[in-house]
């Protein structure tokens, strides 16, 4: 086996799986290629939040079934969280599968493809590293160099694992059963990862968990949270309040003391019960922080939420949010809203589209309900008829949409931080604002990885069209690499150790 293709469904989560998954396979010897047809070993690394994710799976499985009859030799794999919600049923169901194996157990995975390899039938391998919770890590001293040409895209941004799985229990959701319950990384592990990254030219970090907001130190290193002025909220309960407050804020700060020359940090995705004042200072104290935050609601309907157990109301969600925007002019928020969940009105679906005009959603990223195994919601029944839903989903999409499309209008002429991350198809480079905005320029000038101003000239449907607004020193990339690391150290750089997210 020489050559494996990797397929990902789903999140940011999954995305960087995947990364972490070829690591590990580069590290077994084996070549990436990019598509499947030229692959030994394909692996389909999957989500389960929703129905379509699912669908979209089996089809995949389908269609490589056809290319493994005529090659025999072709070995098919399923990763993920449908890996871990489904093991030896899937297996029964599409006989072409090889191997599954669950998000704690990527590190088995060139044991066990030895094990196909070697004529060994049909595996599952999803059990949760609960007794000793581990998480991979970037692999620094393996593929193309990051800061090279051809990697600029790597080596402006990076993910960072801080948690996995989650304690929420939402009704609609199967992520507890699939990634199982929170497990926090050691707080050294991601400052160290992080300040490695920013040694070899990564200028973005994005946190990652399913709660990340919920973060707790396993190593105890910081100091017992506040719960500074918890009992300013109005819409919660002060002993509730202060049950909100996690160790998340002090990793924020602790990151920017490591890693000073990091240009910006983000995170996904929060919960907003731990949208706390604590937070909400981070947020005004450290600069590094980006002005956007993804904080998803998922209904704006009372009853609705809590038939969801998001256990939160419309009023709470609101007042955490505005405080935040009241403490970071001009910070920006997207969300995530279920459209027909059981038992919405037509009531309920109108006090969800007044929300997103108050909040101001500059984002909205909406999805219609579908039945997900072992979720509590199966009870309550799937009584919004499919048409409707999607009448509900289109109309949601067009008021978000205009709200979208002022925010962005609003922009031009102004002048944007840029964070470069590579040049587009047609040639223009293209990066993010600090506000996540996508924007596009034209430069000569080698730019990936910059921070650079940019003046909007149109807004598009989905993003900015600018012009470069200052003059820019021509560095090489080799050259740039250099002026933004940090010294490194006379030892070499220690390789990370690989273990599961």
């Amino acid at each position: 086996m020489q050559h494996f293709a990797i397929v990902t469904f789903g999140c940011q989560m999954n995305q960087h799986d995947s990364d972490r998954i070829a690591e590990v396979l580069r590290g077994a010897g084996l070549s990436q290629v990019p598509e499947p047809e030229a692959a030994d070993f394909v692996l389909l690394n999957t989500c389960s939040v929703r129905e379509k994710a699912e669908q979209k799976l089996r089809s995949e499985v389908g269609r490589l079934g056809v290319l493994k009859r005529e090659r025999p030799g072709l070995v098919i794999g399923v990763a993920g969280c449908v890996a871990q919600q489904e093991g030896e049923r899937l297996l029964k169901k599409l006989p072409q599968i090889d191997l599954m194996i669950g998000p704690d157990n990527i590190p088995e995975l060139p044991a066990l493809l030895a094990d196909c390899e070697a004529g060994g039938p049909p595996r599952v391998r999803a059990e949760f590293d609960l007794a000793a919770p581990s998480f991979l890590a970037h692999n620094l001293a393996q593929g193309p160099a990051l800061g090279s040409p051809s990697s600029a895209g790597r080596s402006t941004s990076a993910f960072v694992t801080v948690m996995k799985g989650c304690n929420e229990r939402c009704s609609f959701c199967i992520v507890p059963y699939t990634r199982g319950p929170e497990r926090y990384r050691p707080a050294r592990e991601i400052l160290e990862e992080i300040a490695q990254l920013t040694q070899v030219g990564v200028r973005e970090v994005t946190l990652l968990g399913q709660t990340v907001n919920s973060y707790t130190d396993p190593s105890a290193s910081f100091a017992p949270a506040a719960g500074e002025r918890a009992s300013d909220w109005q819409h919660t309960a002060h002993e509730r309040a202060r049950a909100d407050e996690s160790e998340f804020p002090e990793l924020l700060h602790a990151i920017a003391r490591r890693a000073p020359k990091l240009a910006r940090l983000r995170y996904t995705s929060p919960h907003p019960h731990h949208l706390t004042r604590s937070l909400i200072r981070a947020h005004r104290e450290l600069d590094v922080l980006s002005r956007h935050v993804h904080m998803p609601v998922q209904s704006g309907s009372d009853r609705i939420l809590k038939r969801m157990i998001r256990r939160y109301t419309v009023a709470e969600y609101l007042e955490r949010v505005t405080a935040l925007q009241g403490a970071v002019p001009g910070l920006t928020l997207s969300t995530d809203i279920i459209v027909g969940f059981p038992g919405e009105t037509r009531s309920d679906f109108e006090q969800t589209l007044d929300l997103v005009a108050r909040a101001g959603f500059v984002g909205v990223f909406a999805f219609k309900y579908s039945e997900r195994p072992f979720t509590p919601a199966l009870k309550l029944g799937d009584d919004v008829p499919e048409s409707e839903k999607s009448a509900r989903l289109a109309e949601l999409f067009e008021v978000s949409n205009a709200i979208r499309q002022r925010y962005l209008s609003s922009l031009e002429g102004s002048e944007l931080s840029v964070l470069v991350e590579g040049r587009g198809k047609g040639g223009q480079w293209g990066g993010r604002s600090e506000r996540n905005e996508i924007v596009h320029f034209s430069s000569p000038h080698e730019l990936a990885g910059r921070l650079v101003q940019v003046r909007i000239v149109r807004a598009n449907k989905n993003s900015l069209l600018g012009e470069l607004a200052e003059t820019v020193d021509a560095l090489a990339p080799a050259e740039f690499a250099a002026s933004v690391a940090e010294p490194m150290a006379a030892k070499p750089l220690r390789r990370l150790p690989l273990s599961p997210v």
